[in-house]
């Protein structure tokens, strides 16, 4: 992955990491990672409560293997503090997206590009279990279908609140509002900063890392797209 600082949004020719071949290699991806939209693994309230002794047992551990005493009197209740808070952190593995999505999908006849910016988002990352937050861009052209604007946040909040890496997020982002609505096309775009690399490694703490997906026109089409990235800037 690469976490250097960009002074702008993806160009034309890098809209979409990991995909080839102009629009036919769009629907390869997109029909790859909406078999695992259906199949979307989650988890229910019942596990948190079954599970959340056996993390906080976790957390112990990890206190002790820091050179920390579980006992005193600061950290007494932090294994299960921890452990409630990483079920919170990853709560999007007890949501799916088309319990969101069932009521707010509407017959609506406009086909001009609709856009919801700065959308907050916090995520995990799945290499150091540390934070990732930023801000996502969503962009679409209705296909005679529009979804309620708070959806698109919340589409956001399922695959955030999941261990993730930002590459796989952006793109699943893209792919449900695809298969929700069936829309000319979709652009995602997600600004974030990685406290991996803020705290470890490298520790360069201006560092942000942009990534986008375009399927449909907004692969397709250069001034679609410049419009898109256009209007998410201003």
């Amino acid at each position: 992955m690469d976490h250097s600082k960009h002074s702008q949004y993806p160009s034309a020719d890098k809209t979409d990491s990991g995909d080839t071949g102009g629009s036919s290699g769009s629907h390869r991806a997109a029909a790859s990672v909406m078999e695992s939209w259906k199949e979307e693994r989650t988890r229910s309230v019942e596990d948190n409560e079954m599970s959340l002794p056996s993390l906080a047992a976790a957390y112990t551990t990890i206190l002790r293997g820091l050179g920390e005493d579980p006992q005193r009197q600061g950290l007494l209740k932090t294994p299960w503090r921890a452990a409630t808070a990483m079920q919170f952190f990853t709560k999007g593995y007890q949501e799916k997206i088309i319990d969101v999505l069932n009521d707010a999908i509407f017959d609506e006849d406009h086909d001009e590009m609709v856009i919801v910016k700065d959308i907050d988002m916090f995520s995990m990352c799945e290499h150091h279990l540390v934070p990732i937050f930023g801000r996502v861009h969503i962009g679409y052209l209705p296909n005679k279908r529009v979804l309620g604007l708070s959806k698109l946040a919340r589409i956001v909040e399922i695959y955030s609140r999941r261990l993730q890496v930002q590459e796989r997020l952006t793109k699943q982002i893209a792919v449900a509002i695809t298969e929700a609505l069936q829309p000319t096309g979709v652009g995602v775009v997600i600004e974030a900063t990685h406290m991996c690399m803020v705290m470890r490694g490298v520790q360069k703490m201006n560092s942000k890392t942009v990534t986008s997906t375009m399927l449909g026109v907004f692969r397709e089409d250069p001034k679609t797209r410049d419009e898109f990235l256009t209007l998410i800037r201003s």
